[in-house]
């Protein structure tokens, strides 16, 4: 039992160190413009990935706002589960996403998704219709990278295909971003 965890840590840890530092970089600097020009931040996934995104959503929401004294306006698409399985039940569950973005997303507006697999159809469709509204388009994946990776303006890609670990790496990037914020106040 030892030695599997001993190396669960050691696979851990070399997720994490597969994270893109310059990709990270580059989204805190688009969440900075998204809270400079008031722009809407989406986030969304499914399963552990959309657990991820409500947590990201609350930490830049409250813990970020509040350090800044400045709101990012935010918002989880997998968090109103009566919309979801409305849109799910009298559609189809790849429309989840995509129609809550038509009546919320405007251009310029921000979409940051999160897949282990970079395939899920409803968060595949949604970032296709984001670019071709000209929302821009961020997407946390797994190893196996997947669609999200080809087709959104942005993918940090967690060389990793274990769930778990691809999990909790994305939520060490949703925290970075968050806590860029926090602890570095002017750079809002």
């Amino acid at each position: 039992m030892h030695s599997w965890i001993s190396d669960y840590i050691i696979a851990q840890k070399s997720a994490l160190d597969s994270i893109d530092k310059e990709g990270v970089a580059s989204l805190i600097k688009r969440l900075q413009k998204a809270l400079k020009d008031d722009q809407q931040v989406f986030v969304f996934g499914n399963g552990g990935s959309a657990s991820n995104a409500s947590h990201f959503a609350t930490d830049l929401g409250k813990g970020s706002s509040d350090k800044l004294g400045k709101n990012f306006r935010v918002l989880s698409l997998n968090d109103n589960v009566s919309w979801i399985t409305a849109l799910g039940n009298d559609y189809a569950y790849d429309e989840v996403y995509v129609r809550q973005l038509r009546n919320y997303g405007k251009p310029g507006d921000v979409v940051i998704v999160m897949s282990v697999s970079g395939n899920s159809p409803n968060v595949v469709k949604a970032v296709e219709w984001a670019k071709a509204n000209g929302l821009f388009t961020a997407a946390l994946v797994g190893g196996k990278k997947g669609r999200l990776a080809e087709i959104a303006d942005q993918a940090i890609v967690i060389n990793d295909t274990h769930y778990g670990r691809a999990e909790d790496a994305q939520m060490g990037v949703c925290h970075m971003l968050c806590y860029a914020f926090m602890e570095n106040p002017q750079w809002g």
